[in-house]
């Protein structure tokens, strides 16, 4: 669209509007719309929701209302392959617990006692816990910032961020760490200028928020879906922890009891850590695209029936999640945990340059994790949407991806996306606690000194994975919020007229604080 069309409160535009509809459309609230369009050339082909409530005074579950016309396991290959690496990451763990434990005594049993000079101990796992308990209430905070004031919210986000990073990098540099300083200040200079380009589009952002809050407030049980998840966030992170300092206690070579019968080398160490934290970024990942797809059966059910809204929509939808979805749902969360792990690497790689004072290396990694940071957000992006569709159509995953991305570009959907900051804002929620978590872990280890870490060779892989303890627990916490505004954006480029029909209040909202949505629906 051109960049001279007006922007944010346009109440004059809206106004004229009102009396000469430039796009031709019916007049708000009186839609004339008698079925679904569906036939439309390179539409997604399967049963329409019965959004004009043909049950009577009957409510019908959720399975009736968004039925699936053959029942079938989708990309049941990839469910599997996501069993077995589970099964290797317990198996893994259980050991590596084992070997701990049979050594406790020299591990230590809190943050000074221990006489391991060869590998992370309980000092680091005493942090671990740490960090959890800060970004576990760091997140509940947040999501609770957003229920209560979504405009607000957005605005204390962006602040939040740019402040933290700025006292953050103030703070390195303040203890001579430049690399690590310098890297924070770009970090904040990009957030700035990401920041005041967002402010024309908060008012539609804010009416997105709003709407997903009041939704989640009568409909289903999304907050409880919120707190369950969390927890289980949490829980999988205390897992990961305690398997993360274990391997290093039990494999790592040099005066350690557990090597009395061998076995122990760097490179098993090594290769025990990529594995166990690539699961741990698939596991969490399909936790969270689990939790997205079940809150967007509850926001589909609200879309097309807001009057009488399915029952068991909550249960209906997370049972086909677990199920005929499972396979496709891991599909997608094993792309973007192969590339959030190789962004992990490149964010290990980067902070031991930085420790080595290698400002040409963090630079060139910084670069190098920006790419991946893009191709990242692609896929993530792709994700979000195609899981809400999954979630109302069950459909397999690639045919759900290619589906919904072309309504989305055909019904122009797109444009709605890029005006929607609530994505950006998000992320940039989760890594302010990202950054709160590996903050405390590079004070703790400055402040305890363990004896591992005498030559500060051990910082960066223990900040950098309290980042990322902080960031994933963080994200899960928040996706019911997200998931709400993608299910509404791909209910819409499914069907528009139900949001004239079933929502006309909503409808008008959007015409109000963002003109071009007349056209970004209908072109």
């Amino acid at each position: 669209m051109a960049s001279s069309q007006p922007r944010g409160e346009a109440t004059n535009y809206y106004n004229m509007q009102q009396g000469s509809n430039t796009y031709g459309q019916p007049p708000y609230g009186q839609p004339q719309y008698e079925q679904a369009q569906y036939d439309q050339p390179g539409a997604p082909q399967g049963p329409a929701p019965n959004y004009a409530n043909g049950y009577g005074n009957e409510k019908p579950m959720f399975d009736q209302a968004f039925k699936l016309e053959r029942p079938k396991y989708n990309d049941l290959w990839a469910g599997i392959l996501f069993l077995l690496v589970v099964a290797g990451f317990v198996a893994v763990s259980g050991i590596a617990i084992k070997g701990y434990a049979s050594n406790k005594s020299f591990q230590g049993g809190s943050i000074y006692d221990s006489g391991s000079t060869v590998g992370l101990n309980t000092n680091t796992l005493i942090l671990f816990v740490f960090c959890l308990c800060v970004a576990t209430v760091f997140s509940y905070v947040y999501v609770l910032l957003a229920r209560q004031f979504p405009k607000q919210f957005i605005w204390i986000t962006g602040i939040l961020n740019i402040v933290f990073g700025l006292v953050t990098a103030i703070y390195m540099l303040s203890r001579h760490y430049y690399s690590g300083g310098i890297v924070y200040l770009i970090f904040v200079a990009f957030l700035v200028f990401a920041f005041i380009s967002w402010i024309p589009r908060i008012p539609f952002s804010a009416l997105m928020l709003k709407t997903a809050v009041d939704v989640s407030k009568n409909y289903g049980h999304v907050y409880l879906v919120s707190a369950l998840g969390g927890l289980c966030a949490t829980a999988l992170a205390a897992w990961y922890s305690v398997t993360f300092v274990a391997v290093y206690a039990k494999w790592s070579p040099g005066q350690n009891p557990a090597c009395s019968e061998g076995g122990c080398s760097t490179a098993k160490v090594t290769g025990l850590i990529v594995f166990i934290t690539f699961a741990m970024y698939w596991i969490s990942e399909w936790l969270k695209n689990t939790i997205h797809t079940t809150i967007s059966g509850v926001y589909g059910s609200w879309y097309f029936h807001p009057h009488n809204l399915p029952k068991g929509a909550t249960r209906g939808s997370l049972r086909r999640a677990l199920t005929y979805s499972f396979g496709s749902i891991s599909l997608g969360s094993l792309l973007v945990a192969i590339i959030n792990f190789l962004r992990q690497l490149c964010s290990v790689a980067r902070q031991n340059e930085a420790a080595q004072g290698n400002i040409m290396g963090v630079i060139l990694f910084w670069i190098l994790g920006c790419l991946i940071g893009i191709l990242d957000w692609a896929v993530q992006f792709l994700n979000r949407y195609a899981f809400s569709y999954i979630a109302l159509y069950g459909k397999p995953y690639v045919a759900a991806a290619k589906d919904t991305w072309n309504m989305i570009k055909q019904r122009g959907i797109d444009a709605l996306i890029n005006e929607c900051l609530i994505g950006p804002v998000l992320s940039m929620g989760a890594t302010f606690v990202g950054y709160a978590t590996s903050l405390l872990a590079y004070l703790y280890l400055v402040f305890t000194k363990p004896a591992y870490n005498s030559d500060g060779g051990y910082t960066p892989v223990v900040v950098a994975f309290a980042f990322l303890i902080g960031l994933q627990i963080c994200n899960i916490f928040t996706t019911p919020i997200s998931s709400g505004i993608d299910t509404i954006f791909v209910a819409t480029a499914w069907e528009p007229g139900a949001l004239m029909q079933n929502h006309p209040d909503l409808y008008d909202a959007m015409v109000h604080v963002y003109p071009q949505v007349q056209q970004a629906i209908h072109a």
